[in-house]
């Protein structure tokens, strides 16, 4: 029998990998989650997705991103890992990428 993942599996899967690095509640890592799988919703629709992330310097960094219509600049391929979410800087025009447990908010 195969195995099928939806949607809520994966984010489920993504809250339990976020729990397990920073030891915080699960309700708290599963709302991190569901709002990466929003972000990454409305990244492959809008042309720019506004959001914040804590970077590895402990600064907060304001983005503008997308993921709609980036196949063309991947190179390699094009596989991520589960712990980073990366995305198509629109200021640098380049790809980038932030640990999925720094994520401070997206704006709509």
């Amino acid at each position: 029998m195969k195995s099928t993942t939806n949607f809520r599996s994966k984010v489920f899967k993504r809250a339990h990998e976020i729990a397990k690095r920073t030891n915080k509640g699960f309700a708290v890592c599963l709302s991190k989650a569901w709002a990466l799988y929003r972000l990454a919703k409305a990244m492959t629709k809008k042309d720019e997705v506004c959001f914040t992330y804590e970077k590895k310097d402990g600064s907060l960094r304001r983005a503008h991103g997308t993921l709609k219509d980036v196949g063309r600049f991947i190179k390699g391929t094009g596989r991520t890992s589960s712990g980073v979410f990366h995305y198509w800087d629109l200021e640098a025009v380049a790809f980038r990428c932030f640990r999925v447990e720094n994520l401070v908010a997206v704006f709509n």
